[in-house]
């Protein structure tokens, strides 16, 4: 697949394709990250191999030494090494639980410690990615895909080099046992590589079934969880109690479970006739292996001890040929559940990226011909507008729901690229500007601004973890704002965190100091452009009127944009842009456009005027 691909799903790479990029990317991260998590895996190796001698070659030795023993031989010569294997075997047993208990004990460590990595790395680019992909479902679904391939459903780094060494190691354990048998039981072979042939083609065909179950998955697991973890958020609570959709929510949770499992009970039922199919291969594989070492023994061709050990490498050799064509499979498996992490860092950017920097000084702002339909969707939200925003204008933009306020300003702030037409800043497409240039034009509070769990100064300074905050520059914006004398009255004043998800003495700000601390936050910015997206709609229209009165003249000369549907809070901004039919219909002050026989904007007006005058009789 490529790299710059548009979507995960629009095509489906090969088996080989997906575990070799994705070793490569374990392989390369272990080395840069922690590489000695490649001494602990080898060390347990070591153990492990310790363990098979132990198994294999000191058992046979210390029956050839009894047997001796029993049958006259010297007793001083064969009990000196009686007791000589004997302590090599306890010293095996000993070393190999000591090495494999030790270095387990310490990929487990590592294991907790990638995972967070991973987790680091999804994390960051959800954030960084562009935002038209954060409502796209087939980037969600590629998300979840990638959050559960990467953990439990793949095993991590340690999970998936587990595997490798374990393919490398059961390898060589089978060469061993194959060696045993060349020199001892030359028949069992090719009994044991048919059965061991069927039982992994067994296992293929189970893995098959597996791996379509995940792909069918993601999009289910990720709407249960919405509905089982996301809705038991405290921040719905009201809603739950209020409306009694306990039930409702609980059934539709339940459908998605139901979904779910009968996903999981096809995989099961799927992959049990395979199960019975290997467990009969397996069945007669072991009878004939006995049978013919039994026989060999019973007619002198192998001594007790060859027979013990041909007994113990029949079964290393089955479980090492089953391990390793387990292993193999479970490791490419493993890499194409995990691949859909790489697929997802690797999610191709939604907008071009310039590289021009901003200059300082006035801005003007223009919209020519532009029209702009949201991905996915056939409708434009906007059409053919041409529109300029003069520098330290003052601009409110009323319209009625659904006219494409809101989107204006996310294309504007260029969280989605036009579909037709451009926009200039300084005469020059915003497309050619550096993303992160460009966004330091803007201070926005969206309607639905967003509040964080860490302290009240941090949710005023939001930026850069490498640009400090500036203590008196938050205390001027909070004065600003009105904020400041609530703020300092908290109980560990600007540090005080906000809300009780990680602090039993977190703060509860009401609603028009939240609306307060996301105007603070945008006159900390300061920005040259600065756009109110109805931040204070929950508000009473005088409240609204004069928090956007006393906010058009905090940011003074600079560019402001409002956005409301109360036109009463227009009345102070220089122009009105009135948005209907998808694009600007009718623009000038709030004189002139009341003023206008049978228009919008007078209309809208005289609509919440008389509102008004009835409610006040």
């Amino acid at each position: 697949m490529p790299k710059n691909m548009k979507h995960a799903e629009d095509e489906t790479p090969s088996m080989w394709y997906m575990t070799r990029r994705t070793l490569k990317y374990i392989l390369k991260l272990a080395w840069k990250e922690k590489r000695i998590v490649y001494f602990y895996h080898l060390l347990r190796f070591i153990g492990e191999g310790l363990s098979e001698v132990k198994m294999l070659l000191l058992p046979k030795l210390l029956v050839d030494e009894i047997v001796a023993i029993i049958d006259g031989a010297g007793m001083e010569e064969h009990i000196g090494n009686a007791v000589l294997y004997i302590a090599l075997t306890v010293a095996a047993e000993f070393l190999s639980g000591l090495i494999v208990t030790t270095s387990q004990k310490k990929l487990n460590y590592y294991g907790v410690y990638f995972n967070r990595i991973f987790t680091y790395g999804l994390s960051a680019k959800s954030m960084e990615m562009d935002f038209q992909h954060t409502e796209d479902p087939t980037v969600l679904n590629q998300q979840n895909k990638a959050k559960e391939g990467i953990g439990w459903y793949s095993g991590g780094v340690t999970g998936m080099l587990e595997s490798m060494f374990s393919v490398i190691y059961h390898f060589l354990l089978m060469c061993t046992s194959i060696t045993i048998f060349i020199f001892y039981c030359p028949l069992i072979l090719p009994v044991q590589i048919m059965g061991m042939a069927l039982v992994t083609y067994f296992n293929s065909r189970k893995q098959r079934i597996n791996a379509r179950a995940f792909l069918k998955i993601g999009k289910v697991n990720r709407l249960f969880s919405y509905f089982v973890y996301e809705l038991c958020s405290y921040k719905y609570g009201k809603d739950i109690r209020l409306y009694n959709c306990v039930d409702m929510l609980t059934s539709r949770s339940m459908e998605f479970g139901d979904e779910s499992m009968g996903i999981f009970r096809e995989r099961a039922e799927g992959s049990l006739k395979y199960e019975y199919y290997s467990q009969t291969a397996n069945a007669f594989r072991d009878a004939f292996s006995y049978s013919y070492m039994g026989y060999r023994a019973l007619i002198g061709l192998l001594s007790l001890g060859d027979l013990t050990m041909c007994i113990s490498a029949a079964s290393r050799l089955f479980q090492s040929m089953l391990w390793l064509g387990t292993n193999a499979q479970g490791l490419v498996q493993s890499c194409s559940y995990a691949y859909h992490y790489i697929v997802y860092l690797e999610y191709s950017d939604a907008l071009s990226k310039g590289d021009k920097t901003v200059s300082d000084g006035e801005h003007e702002i223009v919209f020519e011909n532009v029209s702009f339909k949201y991905p996915r969707s056939e409708e434009y939200v906007l059409k053919d507008i041409n529109f300029t925003i003069r520098s330290g204008e003052h601009l409110s933009i009323v319209g009625l729901n659904g006219a494409g306020k809101t989107t204006f300003i996310k294309l504007l702030c260029r969280l989605y690229d036009v579909t037709e037409g451009r926009i200039l800043i300084d005469g020059t497409d915003i497309r050619e500007y550096s993303n992160e240039e460009y966004r330091k034009l803007f201070a926005v509070v969206f309607q639905d601004f967003q509040l964080f769990a860490f302290s009240l100064k941090d949710n005023i300074a939001m930026g850069r973890a490498d640009e400090p905050v500036d203590d008196k520059k938050v205390e001027e914006a909070l004065k600003l704002s009105g904020l400041y004398d609530d703020a300092v009255a908290l109980d560990e004043g600007l540090d005080t965190r906000l809300f009780k998800s990680f602090d039993e003495h977190g703060t509860e700000l009401s609603g028009g100091q939240r609306q307060k601390a996301a105007i603070s936050r945008a006159l900390y910015r300061n920005a040259p452009i600065v756009i109110l997206d109805e931040p204070t709609a929950a508000l009473d229209p005088l409240a609204e009127y004069e928090i956007y009165k006393k906010f058009d003249v905090l940011v003074g000369g600079k560019t402001a944009i409002y956005i409301s549907h109360r036109l009463s809070s227009c009345k102070f901004c220089d122009r009105i842009a009135v948005f209907a039919d998808k694009t600007v219909r009718e623009c000038g002050t709030h004189d002139e456009l009341v003023n206008i026989k049978d228009g919008i904007y007078a209309e809208m007006f005289e609509a919440q005027a008389q509102y008004y005058v009835e409610a006040a009789g």
